[in-house]
């Protein structure tokens, strides 16, 4: 009775015929999850730019409110609703921080204006957008804190050997993480003289 050797020629071939077979998987592999971190970091961006059209969606209320009580601000409500517009046309973290520090800077106009009227401070609709404002001000930062950790484990996934090999044959690159604003790791002075 013969016994059925396999060839040193066959072994080798099945055992790069493994090889390939486990690089394939592999590959495929790698590229299906940076494909869903992707979607991840996608994902989260769209609730970064919901939380802040979010907050724009109130600032007209604030505006009319304030309208209503005050003598015509023109230049400090053109200038908030160009803020406003300028929200909605960010495409990535640098440009919804320039157009938040924009906007920012233009409802603390408001605010300046809000104290030259002491029944417009004390009108239940005021306070009620002072309110969802202040709400939706928290909102925006969680959005921030989760669309961040997305983006970093994105960024750990494009970068980490063997998977940068995949993320670099397909155009996977870093994301930008939101950071805080320059200058706010200065503590200010605080003098009650």
């Amino acid at each position: 009775m013969a016994k059925n050797k396999l060839s040193p020629g066959w072994i080798a071939l099945i055992a790069v015929g493994v090889i390939l077979l486990l690089t394939v998987f592999w590959f495929i592999g790698s590229y299906n999850s940076l494909i869903r971190v992707d979607e991840v970091v996608n994902e989260k961006w769209a609730n970064v730019q919901s939380a802040y059209q979010r907050r724009a969606d109130l600032i007209p209320n604030l505006v009319e409110t304030v309208k209503a009580y005050s003598t015509y601000e023109g230049d400090v409500l053109t200038e908030i609703t160009n803020a406003r517009a300028s929200i909605g046309k960010a495409g990535n973290p640098a440009e919804l921080q320039a157009a938040d520090a924009q906007l920012t800077g233009a409802l603390s106009k408001l605010l300046v204006v809000v104290e030259n009227y002491p029944n417009l401070k004390a009108n239940e609709n005021y306070l009620s957008l002072q309110d969802e404002l202040a709400g939706t001000e928290n909102r925006v930062k969680v959005e921030r804190d989760i669309y961040n950790k997305a983006v970093k484990s994105m960024n750990i996934k494009v970068r980490r050997f063997p998977t940068n090999i995949v993320a670099g044959m397909f155009g996977f690159e870093k994301k930008d993480m939101f950071e805080a604003d320059e200058g706010t790791d200065v503590v200010p002075d605080v003098d009650f003289s």
